[in-house]
């Protein structure tokens, strides 16, 4: 099972650009010798592909997240109901689940393009500086919430970014009551969004949901205003739909 878990690594340890044996050993915290082994087994698989000039991820890797998508009911139920909600408000709108100190998108509307990096199913951002982010991990277990924010070292990608703990502390415990949050160009400049959380029948909170808009169109007292009830009308019934998915 170790030989699993180091693949698994290899394959998240992948970025935009090639990557070397040595750079994956460093990424991965293993030896030369055990990052060439890994990727000689991938490329085996067809995994990757590549050689000394590095490797990059083959589209036979696409399978191990399809399989997810195609299988959970929540991405399933959400998708034709994040088209509406993008088309109601014309802007994008996304849906997420925790996964250890990031968000992964898992379903997505797209109407246009706000951030400069883009986004789509199965890419990644912090749980910090993200509105799903705060609403995943403020609805998340009391443990759970202690130990993610005794852990996370926030990093500075706008003047704006809460980067303070108890700050930080403090806004997820806002995000708590309120039912919902708003995250001001915190992740990058013109950028704002505003997020809440997708329950379950039994009340537990399966994914959270958003909208993105840019920051010199949409004004917060408008969001919270006139977005968030369509927003928290949409999670309802991705919410009920839950409920009655086929398992």
């Amino acid at each position: 099972m170790l030989s699993l878990a180091r693949g698994l690594a290899v394959i998240r340890a992948f970025g935009s650009a090639p990557l070397s044996i040595a750079e994956a050993g460093r990424l991965t915290g293993m030896s030369r010798a055990a990052a060439r082994r890994c990727l000689h087994t991938l490329a085996v698989l067809g995994y990757v592909d590549g050689g000394s000039g590095g490797y990059r991820l083959a589209p036979k890797v696409l399978s191990l997240g399809y399989a997810y998508l195609h299988t959970a009911s929540v991405p399933r139920v959400a998708q034709p109901v994040l088209e509406r909600l993008a088309e109601r408000l014309h802007e994008s709108c996304s849906l997420t689940v925790l996964d250890g100190d990031e968000i992964v998108y898992v379903a997505r509307a797209a109407t246009r393009r706000i951030l400069s990096v883009g986004l789509s199913v199965g890419s990644r951002l912090p749980v910090y500086c993200t509105s799903m982010g705060r609403v995943l991990i403020a609805f998340a277990s009391d443990a759970e919430r202690s130990v993610y924010l005794s852990r996370v070292r926030p990093v500075r990608h706008t003047p704006h970014t809460i980067v303070d703990r108890e700050g930080l502390r403090s806004e997820i415990a806002r995000v708590r009551e309120a039912g919902y949050a708003i995250v001001d160009q915190e992740l990058e400049i013109g950028l704002r969004s505003l997020a809440v959380p997708v329950r379950r029948p039994d009340q537990s909170v399966a994914a959270a949901m958003n909208v993105g808009v840019q920051a010199t169109r949409v004004d917060r007292d408008t969001m919270v205003r006139e977005y968030l009830p369509v927003l928290q009308a949409a999670a309802e019934e991705i919410g009920f739909a839950l409920g009655h998915a086929p398992r």
